[in-house]
């Protein structure tokens, strides 16, 4: 390839050439001109006046060259990196760099002052660049750094907040259980008698739903009643066993016994004076006959109670036959076995034992039946009893449904209310049945209202109990019935303490009979006087 320039094309003379010595900045080839062989010295053209020769300042009388005109005034050319000024060498004056005619040469400012040649310009350094995908590496592993500590960080707080969550669930159940727990009386510390009113309004404010039961034994007579209490505030189930002894007062005034007015008054009379003596609201009665108690128990499949005595065989016709019932913890009954457990009374007993008896094969009874209402309501439809008119089967079904579930639960308890000798309540001693079992207040036939007097018939004649029932009336006594008894000839009047010997006095003198028949002996439980009417009783005595 022809480095040359051809100088008549460029329009420079025809006398010069150029060559390539290299490319600029912007990519454009450099040129240089040729030196040509010397020519004979010539006087240049001196535009400034200067002399054709200059001055020899050590005087050789040699003359100095001719410099050829530089039409950039450009005395050395230009070198890019700075090369001439690091290496210490001069730029050669006779070459000259020249651009292509086409070309724009270097655009300089006017007026620019002259440069040092030691000033960096930015085309002479090289810079490292980074591999392209460098960039993004580092992007996507600060993502992930960045990432993983916001998981982190996300992960400590929801371990925080289920913690939180925690700790209030916790303290909500403690709050809910020591509510409850002093709602229901049964907070420890709080249940001093300093604290009996708060306790008892709380107690009053429960809802309940109550059933009387009555057990008729048709073999031996007698009854046995019990209240069946689902307490639905507190979820409590309680068996609350009346004894035959508690004082009830009747519509019209007289007195009498819980065993009495079951007998007389029938389930609707005695639903309302237990009502008033109680302070209780209870909703219906059952009527429990010994052959139902008896297919109730063979239809739940058996009951499982802890017996507290031998029960001997009714049937047996001899004293030494084994008993029915044996003494012992878990024992399996049937339904035979479960109505002569309940019937039993033993020779001296109290009637309070019976009763016993009795409230443990119910809650044994409780515990084998369904929880399921509709089960339940089954089992009573299938026993084809007649309930009182206040109950039906559903409503009973129902009832003892939810008595069943708390008593498989742990939550039904079994107790006895306390009636003092005369039948009636004790404030005191009725307070942990009455007011926090039943939610009522003892409401026993007031002591000082008239003196009670039971009457015992002996005369062989029915109709005198009535006759003398309404004498003591008139006479301003309480009536109580003490049932019959074998006919005697003469009749007595007996009183306990001293006190009575004046009031029997009297009654003896309201019934016609002779004062002779005051004497001092025992009593009825319940009675300041009693009264045994014999054969010697007129009937038409004022």
């Amino acid at each position: 390839m022809n480095d040359r320039y051809d100088a008549g094309s460029a329009g420079y003379g025809s006398d010069q050439q150029y060559e390539i010595v290299g490319y600029d900045e912007y990519g454009r080839p450099v040129y240089q001109q040729v030196q040509q062989p010397q020519q004979p010295p010539q006087q240049p053209y001196d535009p400034y006046g200067q002399q054709a020769y200059g001055y020899d300042p050590y005087a050789t009388g040699q003359q100095q060259p001719v410099q050829s005109y530089d039409p950039y005034g450009t005395a050395a050319p230009y070198d890019p990196y700075g090369q001439a000024a690091a290496s210490g060498q001069q730029p050669r004056v006779a070459e000259q760099t020249a651009y292509i005619p086409q070309q724009a040469g270097p655009v300089a400012e006017p007026d620019e002052p002259a440069r040092d040649q030691r000033e960096y310009r930015t085309e002479q350094f090289a810079f490292v660049e980074d591999p392209e995908g460098d960039p993004e590496d580092v992007i996507d592993w600060l993502k992930f750094t960045e990432n993983r500590t916001e998981r982190r960080e996300e992960a400590r707080r929801r371990a925080r907040s289920r913690i939180v969550a925690l700790v209030l669930v916790l303290a909500l159940c403690v709050a809910g259980a020591v509510g409850y727990l002093w709602y229901a009386g049964k907070l420890p510390g709080l249940s001093s008698s300093g604290d009996r009113t708060g306790t008892a309004t709380a107690a009053g404010a429960q809802k309940r739903d109550v059933v009387v039961v009555h057990l008729h034994d048709t073999r031996s007579g007698g009854t046995a009643t019990a209240l069946l209490v689902d307490n639905t505030t507190t979820r409590q189930g309680t068996t609350v066993l009346l004894p035959n002894s508690l004082a009830l007062t009747g519509d019209d005034g007289t007195t009498s016994t819980l065993a009495k007015s079951v007998e007389d008054d029938g389930s609707s009379g005695t639903r309302e004076a237990l009502d008033t003596v109680l302070g209780t609201e209870i909703q219906g009665t059952w009527r429990l006959d010994t052959p139902y108690l008896q297919n109730l128990v063979d239809l739940v499949g058996n009951i499982d109670i802890d017996t507290n005595t031998d029960v001997p065989d009714p049937a047996a016709k001899s004293k030494g036959a084994a008993p029915l019932v044996n003494k012992g913890e878990a024992q399996t009954l049937s339904g035979k076995m479960a109505v002569a457990y309940a019937t039993y009374r033993g020779s001296g007993e109290e009637q309070n034992a019976q009763l016993e008896r009795f409230g443990q094969v119910m809650q044994g009874v409780l515990r084998k039946l369904s929880s399921d209402a509709q089960a339940a309501t089954i089992t009573v439809q299938t026993l084809q009893q007649i309930l009182d008119p206040s109950m039906t089967d559903k409503d009973l079904g129902t009832f003892l449904a939810e008595l069943a579930d708390l008593a498989k639960g742990g939550d039904y308890r079994t107790a006895l209310l306390p009636v003092q000798d005369d039948g009636t309540l004790s404030a005191e001693t009725s307070a942990s049945v009455v007011k926090d079992v039943l939610g009522g207040t003892a409401k026993s036939p007031d002591q000082g209202a008239a003196v009670r007097v039971s009457v015992q018939n002996a005369t062989g004649v029915k109709d005198n109990t009535e006759k003398a029932r309404v004498v003591l009336l008139n006479g301003g006594f309480t009536f109580l019935e003490g049932g019959t008894a074998a006919a005697q000839s003469a009749s007595k009047v007996l009183y306990t303490d001293a006190a009575d010997k004046e009031n029997a006095t009297e009654v003896a003198k309201t019934l016609g009979l002779p004062t002779s028949a005051v004497a001092k002996g025992k009593v009825t439980s319940n009675a300041s006087v009693s009264v045994i009417l014999g054969q010697d009783y007129e009937a038409s005595s004022p």
